[in-house]
């Protein structure tokens, strides 16, 4: 038993007997086996903590059943479901639930971006207008500029504007009307996030 074992069985020990509860109990066999792996792989003061933080950035996301390499585009990753498109020719990618590619090879990721209001439950996928002067409306779905692809999300911050429900419909605007019968449409708050955003994906069009 390396000394990375040891001390993960002395804490998980402790843990069980005063969290009996504690959510990684269950996992405290698998746990203690990685860490036995750890501690017998040689790592240095140095790389322990580069090494540790990779292992649980890959644990995370393969539980989280997300990819932990690029998506290369191979046609091996790619499943046909144009059948639940009304005949329209579309793959979902294997590894990456929220890729999808059409007939013309144009591919793009639903979780491209995701609207951020202003309280911290408030994030949200959909449409918001991108500033008050054109209104041009902009999506969470993104395409992707090029292979192979890496998922990234951009949390950008939207405010909700209030408008009457007849005003919005007079002026055509894509407005939500709550449970309370208050409507609104929802605009980002600095257009300038968005950069970020279009040096990593190729804005999508209408």
């Amino acid at each position: 038993m390396t000394n990375t074992q040891k001390f993960a069985k002395q804490e998980l020990d402790i843990l069980e007997k005063t969290v009996p509860d504690a959510i990684v109990i269950p996992f405290k066999k698998e746990i203690l086996a990685l860490c036995e792996a750890f501690g017998k792989s040689g790592q240095s003061g140095g790389s322990a903590p580069y090494t540790a933080t990779a292992l649980s950035h890959a644990i995370k996301k393969l539980c989280l059943q997300e990819p932990i390499s690029d998506i290369s585009g191979h046609k091996n990753e790619w499943v046909d479901i144009s059948i639940m498109c009304d005949g329209e020719k579309m793959y979902q990618n294997k590894r990456c639930s929220g890729l999808f590619k059409y007939s013309d090879d144009d591919m793009n990721y639903v979780d491209a971006i995701i609207w951020k209001g202003e309280e911290d439950w408030d994030c949200f996928h959909g449409r918001v207008y991108i500033d008050d002067k054109d209104f041009e409306l902009i999506g969470s779905s993104q395409n992707v500029k090029k292979l192979p692809f890496k998922p990234k999300t951009f949390y950008i911050d939207v405010v909700r504007v209030p408008i009457t429900k007849s005003e919005a419909e007079r002026r055509k605007l894509h407005y939500i009307e709550d449970a309370f019968g208050e409507c609104y449409y929802t605009l980002v708050k600095d257009p300038k996030q968005l950069e970020a955003v279009f040096k990593y994906y190729s804005k999508k069009q209408k």
